[in-house]
């Protein structure tokens, strides 16, 4: 049943890799924080997963540079659902710890893609690592790691 369906997170109907195909196609609604922030999934692929996007000055700290922490949503977000794509039907996952490296300031206005890549995928832990890179220049902005818990849906 769809209403078992938690914005990605779990379904004991689709695996984590045809949710996530379902939200690049536009026949599933992506999670609410990436248009908070202005940023959107652009590619998907078992153990890999792409978001795009472009910081303005909303997303700011006071010293006029991007915020440490749009950064690391951005990359937390592509590093869970690269893990997302090597979870089965019936399972679910989330977040246990992630660590973000930021290299150099992001332009404003610059469009950059986040890259997340899952290493291991197991029955209880994922392991995924990510990096942000400017679509115009290529330089590599930050970097992130992170570990998923996996866990079989309740029910």
């Amino acid at each position: 049943m769809d209403a078992q369906v938690n914005m990605g997170h779990g379904s004991a109907r689709y695996s984590g890799l045809e949710m996530m195909q379902m939200m690049l196609a536009g026949e599933r609604e992506g999670p609410a924080i990436a248009k908070l922030l202005n940023y959107r999934i652009t590619a998907v692929e078992g153990g890999r997963v792409v978001f795009t996007g472009t910081a303005t000055p909303e997303y700011c700290n006071p010293m006029g540079t991007v915020h440490g922490g749009w950064y690391g949503t951005l990359l937390d977000s592509c590093m869970a659902c690269a893990v997302a794509t090597r979870v089965p039907a019936g399972s679910t996952y989330t977040t246990l710890e992630y660590k973000v490296n930021i290299i150099r300031p992001i332009p404003l206005g610059m469009e950059v893609d986040a890259i997340g890549l899952a290493q291991h995928v197991g029955r209880s832990t994922g392991i995924a690592s990510s990096e942000i890179r400017g679509r115009e220049d290529g330089k590599l902005y930050a970097t992130g790691s992170t570990t998923c818990i996996v866990m079989p849906l309740p029910g």
